[in-house]
């Protein structure tokens, strides 16, 4: 329900910001606090955090320093910032994430727990 919500959002139509994501309005914005910030604020570590969030529909990535929220086609909704949790906050908290780089280095995946104790 909140995935068709977002989708129907009203979105200022400019192009995207070098794969950041384009602002919400605030209605879609609230809920998104509502629904995620509370999973954000209460996570024990990275993998919990990517867990329980797929487990509602979105993925966690991180974008040119940002961690970015995605729906469930991989479309950017917001950062942490937005939902009032920043990446620096949960970093103080939970650690500092492990993230496995894209070619590029403007983009990266959270690395599974799996792939950090082969390494």
């Amino acid at each position: 329900m909140l995935q068709a919500a977002l989708s129907q959002a009203a979105r200022p139509n400019i192009p995207k910001n070098q794969g950041l994501t384009r602002p919400l309005d605030s209605e879609a914005l609230s809920l998104l606090r509502l629904f995620l910030a509370p999973i954000l604020e209460g996570a024990k570590n990275w993998q919990t955090l990517s867990e329980q969030l797929a487990r509602k529909g979105f993925q966690l990535t991180f974008r040119r320093g940002h961690m970015v929220i995605l729906n469930d086609i991989g479309e950017g909704l917001c950062t942490g910032s937005d939902l009032g949790v920043p990446l620096a906050r949960l970093a103080e908290r939970i650690g500092r994430p492990r993230v496995r780089a894209h070619r590029t280095g403007q983009a990266g995946e959270l690395a599974s727990a799996r792939l950090s104790q082969q390494a």
